[in-house]
């Protein structure tokens, strides 16, 4: 490793990063309502941020949000939709210590369906993270593999190899992605195989290219003439000395691959309701942006700010191990 100082932008991305992943390590701790849950539509529908009610909840399973409640001659009013309702206090499930109801807080406000936007937010955060760094380690093999198997394996393998890499490659991703989501049923795992199997050609051509450039190098020539094998080689020489473009690359393709994931949710064909992700989110939150703007705007600016944070790292990586800033290769 040399002695640099570490880039400001690789500072500066990982903090972002760093931040976004432990909250969604932590949404289930953090979430202040579950992320699916109906509560009271009728009387939660679209509360800007901060709207703050009491829950009561009856012994029929279903809630009540009142934004009062009153104990009145033996029975219970509530507010309620600018309305006055009557309960009998034996409706109500027993209350918490000291009060009739539960206090019920939107922090970021809630959807046209009653769901709490903070709670589908941090859970959204697990979602798009898992489809993002998941496909991109998947890319990463793939490309790895593929690339090392062109550049080892001889002209005929090579050209197999890499001219199926251009015909995919010629085909815009999502178009690809789409064509492919539309023949099997959209879901969590679908999404994460669809863009680790369509994402890979990239690395596969920087791969090849760098260990075709490898092969000829003195210290990859003095390994052979020891007697190392072929594996060993790769492992040993070789493949340490390609990480570092590969892994730019597969960091960028993480923050494409969460914003691909919200395009193809946000067209209905990725993550499906009620699992909640940054992209269904957003396309929930169009139809009422007029009435509720945070509907769309938190899952949007969260999803914005993943995106820069991991191209951040990248360049910063990047700079770390400028390939023109290298002395010699490890070996």
């Amino acid at each position: 490793m040399r002695d640099r100082p570490l880039p400001r932008t690789l500072y500066a991305g990982a903090a972002i990063v760093g931040l976004l992943g432990l909250t969604a390590l932590a949404a289930p701790l953090l979430a202040p309502h579950d992320p699916v849950a109906f509560l009271d539509p009728a009387a939660g529908s679209l509360q800007p941020p901060g709207a703050s009610f009491t829950a009561l909840h009856l012994k029929n399973g279903g809630w009540r949000l009142a934004e009062a409640v009153h104990r009145r001659n033996g029975r219970i009013e509530i507010e309620r939709l600018g309305r006055i309702e009557v309960l009998d206090p034996a409706e109500i499930q027993a209350p918490a210590a000291g009060g009739i109801g539960i206090p019920y807080r939107f922090p970021l406000g809630s959807d046209r369906f009653g769901r709490d936007v903070a709670s589908r937010l941090l859970f959204g955060s697990r979602v798009s993270f898992g489809v993002g760094v998941g496909a991109a380690a998947i890319s990463l093999l793939l490309g790895l593999l593929i690339g090392g198997a062109a550049a080892l394996g001889g002209p005929w393998i090579d050209g197999l190899l890499m001219r199926s890499a251009d015909a995919l490659f010629a085909v815009p991703t999502l178009f690809l992605i789409v064509a492919f989501a539309t023949l099997i049923p959209p879901g969590l795992t679908s999404t994460l195989a669809l863009f680790g199997l369509t994402s890979w050609m990239e690395i596969a051509r920087t791969g090849r290219a760098e260990i075709l450039s490898l092969k000829s190098r003195d210290f990859i020539i003095a390994a052979r003439t020891i007697g190392l094998g072929p594996f060993a080689i790769f492992f040993r020489h070789i493949l340490p000395n390609t990480w570092t473009p590969l892994l730019v690359q597969a960091t960028n393709l993480i923050g494409n691959i969460i914003l691909a994931e919200s395009s193809l949710s946000f067209i209905g064909l990725g993550i499906q309701p009620p699992i909640p992700s940054w992209g269904n989110m957003i396309s929930e939150g169009r139809d009422v942006l007029t009435q509720g703007w945070w509907t769309a705007v938190f899952p949007g600016a969260a999803l914005a700010l993943t995106v820069v944070g991991f191209n951040l790292i990248a360049d910063g990586v990047r700079d770390l191990f400028d390939p023109r800033a290298s002395h010699s290769p490890r070996s």
